[in-house]
């Protein structure tokens, strides 16, 4: 194995002589080669080079005429012409139409008139179009309606057009609107990150000079200069490096610097670890790998969330119900009782009033921003309130590795030391610290002396003198010191560095046992995806720090690796404990990803990325690509849209999926998943795609934002059957009421029954309930069935008590209160308005508990409300004369009348709850016994149901993002521009992106001299 920052594998010169055979003339790789083979010394080289990485490169020509720079777009885009990966720098230069001397400022600012400025562009939503978007959904379109039914169609029957009913109705638009929007805009996107990603500040040549300047202002054809420390402000490739690796793991996920020669591409956002470098711009801004990435992130225009779709079944069924009985009324009261134009206008009002759950939207809107203010106590910040619902039904968690999975901080393995020759492991260590740099320090230098322990950087210089130290380069590819012992006054050497080059300078002791056996740990190492670093030592018994010694010694084989957070595992296993399971999707090599499985014990049942475009082999277990997916705990070498598709393949399986990530690599995944998780320590990308994201490191918060999920969304459960329970008992009870006893309830009593629910209901978003232990979903029929149930009984009630007051004087002879006769009596329509409220806010107490009602004790918050309502209830009852619409007060017997009727109603609410769950899941067991999704016998394909275009249409009406809104914002400027590329347009970035600089700049002219 090689030093593991910065190895070529010797094996690689045989693939670079054969790419080098496609190119014109032998290349300067092939004649060092042939040099090489004359020297005995290399012959068995290559036994101790394995490694688990392959990789091809070699440099060729674009395979087009160079006089003629108009090439045509379509010539640009096929790389089998012009690959400009591993073209030639000459060809660059002529692509770019540019020098080492840099541009001119004129030039510069012709470029930025072609390509653009160097960064990202967000887009900030308008706060006035996401007010309005709350008040456009068919539940806000009906009452909408009716607000104009009521103050443009009520002008017959010689009364006046029904303005109170009209500003109650608007009243309520409004109120239920500025909450949510209130509460979404405070809790709603705080990360705006995507534009700050890039290096604020370039060092380039205009002019012929060095300069200063704002990376924004760089343009393809700029010449660049950084150093170690500087962050790559563009994408560029290199015509001078000298020592020069990048970090490239927020980007890449590679979890080791790369190294950089002349000739390379840097990416923008990567980080200079070590050396200087001189490069070429070859795209800026969206054009870069990382602004492809982020591109991507708008990539999916489906505007349409799961919890919008699930509002669409919950607003349809309203809806259709509110419709029939309306439909009904229509024929009935006109065709049947011929009522009067307005009197029928009025019984339908209250249908649409007291029917539609205008507050559903904003409810469930104050709930998740509640819960999302609940959420930032565990350290988990979310910037989509949306994704908590979401989040308490996920099924499948993909993580990123580097720095989600493990720390991305290089560690020495000491379970893996292989000493030799006598020496200890912890001699290994030692010696390995002394040959590491205690300054300027690599990842490789930086890990080897942590190994030390505390005070690490002190022990490896203590009881020595400094004598001499040869920092790692490319040709050596090793460290050395030459140093004095104190104690002993001896002169020794040190060095650490790639297992071939060590092994060649050993001498002493090296027997072909010490060989064999070196070779068999590298290739253990290889297996196990662990980076190999071999140490030696001699003594310099000649007293002169540049003599020779007397042979260095082989002493041992060290190991590193990128280990898993500390509470990475407990994680895991608490996710699949609630019924998650997780899968680890990495930029980093099959071996290094097979390996952290088996540590975390997720499995080693990984692929590498090229599977998801060739298949599952021929003759394999697996039937489809679909199968391996579900079947894998992995993938590894994937690219950004390798994560991407995953996502989305799992998506199209009916699974919700949480993606984990923390480089700019992980965007369009964490944009396209269900919810998006930038964990602690992302990049700016990371963060800006995320729907939550995590400001302690590592992975158990996660499981704290899961249980919390499942908490909110039991809430928005309990919320959804009361809604829809009170939508039945309304439509239900009036229209009966008005069909056989001809019963006109004033539409304002409606208003204020809905106005009292609303305020007694926002507290649900603090109400105390348990959460799941699995993955939660929406079972639209168990709660349609409940709602239906709790309705008619509900409806029943009301009846019932109608009927005893007109009918009998049971009332008047058990307890003395006044005579209360005729069928439309003012004092009549106070009873029912009380009746309606009271128990329509008790139903909470039962829907919100999955047993009796009393045995899981409710929020003060919510008891409070519902105490402040009743006694608002009441004293209306009491006092209210109210002159503009039909009703009188009544007398303190009647209030204790309707108190008494509504408790001994209320008890037997629990049994229709346990009767239709029992009904329901009778109806599950005969339907699905396993609760599975049925599988093809054929293709082993699970079968999901489409979507029909009819509800997805409906669905994507309750999305705040609307068509409308969106085309309203377009044509004001009230925003800015969204970047969008397709999927499948995300590749190893360089050929297209100097393709696209050199079209453009052959579209605009040739440059001017």
């Amino acid at each position: 194995m090689s030093d593991p920052e910065r190895e070529t594998p010797v094996d690689e010169k045989t693939t670079e002589i054969e790419n080098a055979k496609h190119t014109q003339g032998p290349s300067e790789v092939e004649k060092e080669t042939i040099q090489d083979e004359k020297k005995p010394a290399e012959e068995k080289k290559g036994r101790f080079d394995k490694t688990f990485e392959d990789e091809e490169k070699g440099p060729k020509h674009a395979l087009v005429d160079m006089s003629q720079i108009e090439l045509k777009a379509e010539d640009l885009y096929d790389k089998e012409k012009v690959d400009l990966e591993q073209v030639e720098m000459d060809d660059v230069w002529q692509l770019l139409q540019c020098d080492e001397k840099g541009l001119t400022d004129e030039e510069a600012k012709r470029r930025t008139e072609i390509f653009g400025p160097n960064k990202l562009e967000s887009k900030e939503q308008n706060a006035f179009l996401q007010f309005l978007s709350f008040m456009w959904n068919p539940l806000s379109w009906v009452m909408e309606g009716a607000a104009l039914v009521a103050i443009a169609l009520s002008n017959g029957g010689g009364r006046a057009p029904d303005w109170q009913d009209f500003v109650g109705i608007v009243l309520l638009l409004f109120i239920n609107s500025t909450i949510g929007f209130y509460e979404e805009r405070s809790a709603g996107n705080a990360v705006k990150a995507l534009m700050e990603s890039l290096a604020p500040k370039a060092k380039a040549k205009r002019n012929g000079e060095w300069n200063e300047i704002e990376a924004s202002e760089l343009v393809p054809g700029d010449v660049v200069s950084f150093k170690i420390g500087d962050i790559v402000p563009a994408d560029c490739r290199l015509y001078d490096a000298i020592n020069v690796s990048c970090d490239q793991a927020a980007l890449t996920g590679e979890s080791l610097p790369s190294n950089k020669v002349v000739g390379d591409q840097c990416f923008s956002g990567s980080v200079c670890k070590s050396g200087e470098a001189e490069g070429v711009v070859i795209s800026t801004g969206a054009n870069t790998f990382f602004g492809k990435a982020a591109t991507l992130v708008g990539a999916d225009d489906d505007t349409t969330g799961h919890l919008q779709k699930i509002l669409g079944q919950i607003g349809s069924f309203c809806l259709v119900s509110i419709g029939i009985f309306v439909i009904a009324e229509i024929f009935v009261l006109y065709a049947g009782f011929r009522y009067s134009y307005r009197r029928g206008l009025d019984n339908i009002l209250v249908l649409l009033i007291g029917g539609i759950p205008i507050a559903m939207p904003t409810v469930l809107s104050v709930t998740l921003a509640v819960g999302a203010q609940q959420l930032a106590k565990y350290k988990a910040i979310v910037t989509r309130i949306t994704a908590i619902e979401e989040l308490a039904g996920v099924t499948i968690l993909c993580s990123d590795k580097t720095g989600t999975l493990t720390t991305n901080k290089l560690t020495i393995d000491r379970s893996t030391i292989k000493p030799y020759n006598g020496h200890s492991a912890d001699e290994v260590i030692l010696y390995a610290a002394y040959a590491s740099r205690t300054e300027n320090q690599d990842a490789i230098d930086m890990s080897t002396i942590s190994a030390l322990g505390e005070n690490g950087t002190a022990k490896a210089r203590e009881g020595i003198t400094l004598l001499d130290f040869k920092p790692f380069n490319p040709v050596d590819k090793r460290t050395e010191i030459t140093y004095k012992i104190n104690e002993s006054g001896k002169m020794m050497r040190a060095t650490k560095g790639m297992t071939g080059k060590i092994i060649e300078l050993c001498t002493r002791n090296k027997t072909e046992e010490v060989e064999n056996q070196l070779e068999e740990d590298v290739e253990e190492f290889a297996r196990r995806g662990l980076r190999a670093l071999a140490v030696a030592i001699e003594e310099v018994t000649s007293g002169d720090k540049e003599g020779e010694g007397n042979g260095f010694e082989l002493i041992g084989l060290l190991s590193i690796f990128d280990p898993p957070r500390e509470d990475t595992k407990q994680t895991i296993d608490d996710a699949l404990a609630l019924g998650v399971k997780v899968k680890m999707v990495t930029g980093d090599q099959l071996a290094i990803a097979k390996e952290t499985g088996r540590r975390l014990g997720l499995g080693d049942h990984m692929y590498p990325a090229k599977v998801l475009k060739e298949g599952p082999p021929a003759g394999g277990k697996h039937m489809s690509l679909d199968d391996m997916i579900l079947d894998a705990d992995g993938f590894a070498g994937v690219y950004p849209e390798h994560k991407y598709e995953i996502v989305k393949r799992l998506q199209g399986l009916g699974h919700l999926c949480a993606m984990t990530g923390d480089g700019a690599n992980d965007a369009p995944a964490l944009s396209r998943a269900n919810v998006g998780i930038a964990v602690e320590g992302a990049t700016d990308a990371a963060r800006g795609a995320a729907d939550i994201v995590l400001t302690e490191p590592g992975l158990s918060t996660i499981v704290h934002a899961i249980r919390q999920s499942r908490i909110i969304f039991q809430r928005m459960r309990n919320y959804s059957i009361y809604a829809c329970a009170v939508t039945i008992r309304i439509v239900l009870g009036f229209s009966v009421m008005a069909f056989a006893f001809k019963f006109d309830f004033p539409p304002f009593m409606v208003l204020i029954i809905a106005l009292l629910n609303d305020g007694t209901i926002m507290t649900l978003s603090l109400d105390r309930v348990l959460p799941s232990n699995e993955p939660d979903h929406w079972d639209l029929a168990e709660i349609f069935a409940q709602a239906i149930g709790y309705g008619i009984y509900l409806s029943i009630c009301t009846i019932v008590l109608y009927v005893v007051i007109i009918k009998t004087s049971w009332f008047e002879d058990t307890f003395g209160v006044n005579p209360v006769k005729g069928n439309n009596n003012p004092e009549v329509h106070m009873i029912i308005y009380l009746e309606v409220a009271q128990i329509s806010q008790a139903l909470i107490f039962v829907t919100r508990s999955h047993g009796f009602f009393f045995m899981e004790r409710p929020s003060f918050a919510l008891l409070g409300a519902f105490a402040i309502a009743q006694l608002i209830s009441s004293i209306i009852a009491a006092y209210a004369n109210w002159g503009f619409t039909d009703i009188r007060a009544i007398s303190g017997g009647w209030i204790g009348i309707v108190w008494i009727w509504n408790i001994v109603w209320f008890f037997p609410l629990d049994l229709i709850k346990f009767a239709m769950k029992y009904a329901i899941r009778a109806y599950h067991t005969r339907a699905r016994p396993d609760h599975t999704v049925p599988i093809d016998p054929n293709t082993g394909i699970p079968l999901t149901r489409t979507t029909s275009r009819a509800a997805s249409i409906n669905a994507s009406l309750y999305s705040n993002r609307t068509g409308f809104l969106r085309r309203a914002q377009k044509t004001l400027h009230l925003g800015g521009r969204k970047l969008k590329i397709s999927d499948n347009e995300l590749r190893r970035f360089s050929s297209h992106q100097a393709q696209v600089a050199g079209a453009a700049l052959t579209r605009s002219g040739s440059r001017p001299n």
